[in-house]
């Protein structure tokens, strides 16, 4: 039985699938106890953490309390800030990281448990509306992924489409297994420019039209690169500001968490019922946000299936463009 330790963090990448109810009831009860804001919001619904025992019965804390309050769990100097995206003059979500090293530890982790060793991989960062923001989660991400590859062509391009064209023909020519993980509309700004027939690349898009194209479904998107790229599936990654953990998709908009990551639907008309199957508003359980929440009310929606995977089909209505609701229950938080 694994138990919460907040001394070492790392039992939270160790844990178990048998485990983990155990080691999130442990965190859970922890939150309560050292994060005020989630405290007051429990408090609020009526939960007493003596009565918790299972997944479904945890409060998660909508992730809107990104944009209007701190969320941190003990006190503490944060050691940065990610900030989401968004337009001119929109409130964005503010995640305050208390240890940098354990984001770090959480997407190396999750990354090479699905992908292998980093070190085999060329990896190409295509994120052009992030790099101009410094306090980008996913930057940090691509850059360390970058940086422990090793590989003389891994890097970032902004809008150099024509010299990332040359290093993918000079890669695939060397059988250099490569990942280009690149942001939805410039990936398709590429594709269109520079129809490729990539076999040894795996195309991670990472969502985010941000309005700069008509907006495609999943599968016109996918299909759209698949055919001018010419690999067999696009690779997805669901991440967001609020969170220090990834899911992974190797192809049809499935995705699967690492061992520490989990994730359950609840009803929109009633979300205070939450499911670990079919479909809903998606809640998150990161095991790795021990410092600020690790139970969070999203604004996607999806479906689960039986075995786990989850897809995301879209956003609730009403949200902003990045999709998270200003509905709090229980307005009276400080």
């Amino acid at each position: 039985m694994s138990h919460f330790n907040h001394t070492d963090t790392n039992s939270i990448f160790s844990v178990s699938s048998g485990d983990f109810t155990d080691l999130a009831l442990d965190l859970f009860r922890f939150q309560y106890a050292n994060n005020e804001l989630y405290r007051q919001y429990t408090d609020i619904l009526g939960v007493r953490p003596g009565d918790v025992y299972t997944l479904d019965a945890i409060p998660y804390l909508p992730v809107s309390f990104f944009k209007t309050h701190e969320v941190r769990t003990t006190g503490f100097e944060p050691e940065t800030v990610f900030t989401s995206s968004g337009t001119t003059g929109m409130v964005t979500s503010r995640h305050e990281i208390k240890d940098l090293g354990l984001y770090r530890r959480s997407f190396m982790a999750a990354f090479e448990s699905f992908y292998g060793q980093v070190t085999e991989w060329c990896v190409i960062g295509l994120l052009p509306s992030y790099l101009e923001r410094k306090s980008s989660s996913l930057v940090v991400m691509v850059d360390e992924l970058i940086r422990q590859s090793g590989h003389p062509d891994s890097g970032f391009y902004l809008y150099e489409h024509e010299a990332l064209h040359t290093v993918l023909q000079r890669l695939e020519g060397r059988g250099q297994k490569t990942l280009l993980i690149g942001v939805t509309f410039a990936l398709l700004d590429f594709a269109e420019k520079y129809p490729m027939h990539l076999s040894h690349t795996v195309i991670m898009e990472t969502g985010g039209m941000k309005g700069r194209r008509k907006e495609l479904t999943r599968a016109e998107l996918h299909g759209y690169l698949m055919e001018r790229l010419g690999v067999a599936a696009v690779h997805a990654e669901y991440g967001m500001t609020e969170l220090l953990s990834q899911a992974y998709s190797f192809g049809k908009g499935l995705f699967s968490c690492p061992p520490w990551m989990r994730v359950l639907v609840r009803r929109e008309d009633d979300p205070l019922e939450v499911r670990t199957e079919g479909e809903g508003i998606i809640n998150v359980i990161d095991l790795a946000n021990c410092w600020s929440c690790a139970f969070l009310a999203t604004e996607d929606v999806g479906l689960i299936h039986p075995d786990g995977r989850f897809e995301v089909s879209g956003r609730v209505d009403n949200s902003d463009i990045r999709g998270c609701s200003l509905l709090v229950a229980g307005g009276g938080l400080g």
